[in-house]
């Protein structure tokens, strides 16, 4: 092999190691979250217009439909005057909403809050215009047909779809741009409700899948704003006003936990109804845009035996927290809303859950009222709402903070928390999917709902890492490097290439020594000259293991070098194996279980 003369340090361009200050804290929102905030606000006040628009919608088309007024004037759903004729009317609405999913939007089909969260995990917060027009259009016909749904799943889809066409008309990333779509949907909800915490708890135990003050400070943001700007349009909250009171004694912590359980078990029966339908409307041998008539014919057969099952029934709320309703009228109500409410949905028509869980939830409490300890009329009632909605929707924190601003009752705080803890922990250990999630599931997508700090966020590179290390010698030749990769011996994918003192110039890997012998095996370069002006990807030991495995997962790097900042010494190294065997010891300690206190056999 012919001589060469090596360089000096000096006369090679050496790899920049870039230190900046490092800086680490509890949290990694930069000063974005203030322009986020600010575009929340209009997001907020367009929500607002929205929830009213659909409102007025849905008391358009149910004065067109049961009262043939011209007309935006609530008036309640009555089928009395119109007998077997009015079985028409929500088969006929819900025909509409299947042309309309047919050549419109399949994104307006179902109850919205589904919808939203497949938005968000993959299709990166981005919603149709169209679809932001046809879900309220579509949900004021179902709803104002008879349709026995809620306003709320329509409103958060649509509020979403506010946050994400404003969120692409700017530059955002991702992460932004679901921001923005969870807080049009949070600040729907709340012009609907006047429930401006619970919206924002919603958020956080549905919709945004993490916890950062970059998602959460615009979620408020919007929410406040609409709760500040609904009074202008709407009525003021609380909207369904309960006064009603119960000394919470052991005795009463088990009523609600008994409570709480049946709720979880009903909210286990829903879910199943729910699909079940859905799995019988697959089978038929239609398209299926015509499966809403079918759903439609449903409900008008239900009106006939119960109108008060028909529409939103926030007359039904009102009767069950007043505690004014016979036993025999809330069961034939339960069951009538439950089989319209279960079959319609599974047809695909539009419409959302939240209305109804309540009014399944307060019926169920109403009629174990005789059997739990007293209270002031509509006390279970409102206990059961909670439960039957934090089961169901697997949303406990929200289910308890809902109660409370829906009825303005503070003092209900501790029975509607125990009932819904305990609802939600039936429906956890029963279902592996929640109402919600099982229909984004059927499509071939899974979602977890546990949040959970990243370990590799609590863990430093100095801890992680392995030294001493194997490294190639500035001075070695390409040929020389060649011949060590193609060794029998053990090789490993690459080495950190180092000077006289120790600083790392670079890192040759197998993948270059494939490449250099196709185009000179005996190349006498050294490897200083040969990976001059290469990008150097390192790390440093008071960084967290976090960073080291994003840096590996964008590079497609499989070993870094750990260097010191200023002088870029190598210290140690990071592979994947070393990410991984870290993995293996947290998964180990999750798992084994380890009595510390026992007796001495």
């Amino acid at each position: 092999m012919p001589a060469t003369t090596t360089p000096s340090s000096s006369s090679l361009s050496s790899p920049t190691f870039s230190a900046p200050a490092h800086r680490l804290g509890d949290f990694t929102t930069d000063r974005r979250v203030v322009l986020l905030m600010a575009l929340a606000v209009p997001v907020g006040l367009a929500s607002v217009v929205a929830a009213w628009v659909l409102l007025r919608l849905i008391a358009l088309c149910t004065n067109l439909a049961y009262h043939g007024q011209f007309s935006f004037v609530d008036q309640p759903i009555t089928t009395g005057a119109l007998g077997w004729a009015s079985v028409a009317i929500p088969v006929v609405g819900c025909l509409i909403i299947g042309l309309m999913a047919r050549y419109g939007s399949e994104k307006i089909r179902g109850h919205g809050i589904p919808e939203a969260m497949e938005a968000i995990l993959i299709g990166k917060s981005r919603i149709q215009p169209k679809v932001a027009v046809l879900k309220p259009v579509s949900s004021a016909v179902s709803i104002g047909t008879g349709g026995p749904f809620g306003a709320e799943g329509p409103i958060i889809m649509t509020g979403g779809a506010i946050g994400s066409l404003l969120a692409q008309t700017i530059h955002l990333d991702d992460g932004e741009r679901k921001t923005l779509l969870v807080a049009g949907a949070a600040a729907g909800m709340t012009a609907i409700f006047a429930t401006p915490l619970a919206a924002i708890l919603l958020a956080v135990e549905l919709l945004l899948f993490e916890w950062k003050p970059r998602s959460f400070l615009p979620v408020a943001m919007a929410a406040l704003v609409a709760a500040a700007a609904r009074a202008l349009l709407l009525d003021a909250g609380p909207i369904f006003a309960y006064s009603g009171v119960l000394s919470f004694t052991p005795w009463h912590l088990a009523a609600c936990a008994a409570l709480g359980v049946l709720a979880g078990l009903g909210s286990g029966v829903l879910t199943s109804l729910v699909y079940a339908a859905e799995d019988l409307f697959e089978k038929l041998p239609l398209h299926w845009m015509w499966w809403p008539a079918f759903g439609g014919l449903a409900i008008g057969i239900g009106g006939l035996i119960d109108p008060a099952a028909l529409g939103v029934g926030y007359d039904n709320i009102r009767h069950l927290l007043a505690g004014d309703l016979a036993l025999q009228a809330v069961l034939v109500l339960l069951v009538v809303k439950v089989a319209i409410w279960s079959i319609a949905l599974g047809s695909g028509t539009s419409g959302g859950v939240l209305a109804p869980l309540l009014i399944f939830g307060g019926a169920l409490g109403a009629l174990a009222t005789p059997w739990l300890p007293q209270a002031d009329p509509g006390f279970w009632a409102l206990v059961g709402m909670a439960a039957m909605m934090g089961g169901t929707m697997r949303a406990p924190l929200t289910a308890t903070l809902f109660a409370v601003e829906l009825t303005g009752n503070l003092g209900a705080i501790l029975p509607v928390l125990a009932a819904c803890v305990f609802a939600y922990g039936m429906t956890v250990l029963l279902l592996k999917r929640s109402i919600l999630t099982e229909k984004i599931a059927r499509r071939g997508h899974h979602v977890s709902r546990e949040y959970h700090v990243d370990p590799f966020d609590l863990l430093r590179v100095q801890a992680l890492m392995t030294h001493p290390v194997e490294t190639f010698a500035d001075t070695m030749t390409v040929a020389q490097a060649i011949a060590h990769f193609t060794t029998l011996g053990h090789v490993h994918t690459s080495y950190p290439v180092v000077d006289g003192d120790g600083v790392v110039v670079g890192t040759a890997t197998r993948a270059d020594s494939l490449a250099w012998s196709l185009a000179d095996k005996e190349d006498t370069r050294t490897l200083a000259q040969a990976l001059a002006g290469r990008e150097q990807i390192v790390g440093y030991p008071d960084e967290l293991a976090s960073r080291i495995a994003d840096r590996m997962a964008l590079s497609g790097v499989g070993r870094v070098p750990i260097v010191d900042r200023d002088s870029g010494r190598l210290l140690g190294l990071v592979g994947r194996r070393d990410l991984f065997r870290s993995r293996a010891q947290r998964l180990r300690d999750e798992t084994r279980r380890t009595a510390y206190f026992r007796r001495a056999s």
